[in-house]
């Protein structure tokens, strides 16, 4: 039995939030008119959480390392979106900064705590079978 947040398994939901940023970013950076490299930022964010996802689903006896260093893209996704307060408070912010930033957080922040929450489960379910 795995942990589920959501309805969904950690490599699941790891796809999910990675596809969500990764599709994002290269929609940003289309309808920026490929003006700043820098509107790619969720997808360089997003790809590996997709990616260690994937390869936690397809290797699960490597489910561990996998979803270790997923949860540190989704810590650096939820850093960087703390810049959102700064840009709403800018007037000539972006819509498409603010999404992005805002994505950033929310995703980054919600993904985060469930990779938590789910390690949590996992050691206390470890402990409870060694007893």
């Amino acid at each position: 039995m795995a942990y589920k947040m959501f309805g969904m398994e950690m490599p699941l939901m790891s796809i999910i939030v990675g596809g969500i940023l990764s599709a994002w970013g290269v929609a940003a950076y289309v309808i920026s008119g490929n003006a700043s490299v820098t509107a790619l930022i969720p997808t360089i964010m997003g790809t590996p959480i997709a990616v260690m996802g994937s390869a936690a689903d397809r290797f699960p006896s490597r489910t561990k390392l996998f979803m270790h260093i997923a949860v540190v893209f989704g810590l650096l996704c939820a850093i960087g979106g703390l810049r959102l307060p700064m840009i709403l408070l800018d007037a000539g912010s972006s819509g498409i900064l603010i999404i992005s930033h805002a994505l950033l957080l929310v995703l980054g922040g919600v993904y985060t705590f469930a990779c938590v929450q789910s390690f949590r489960w996992a050691r206390i379910n470890r402990e409870e079978t060694t007893e």
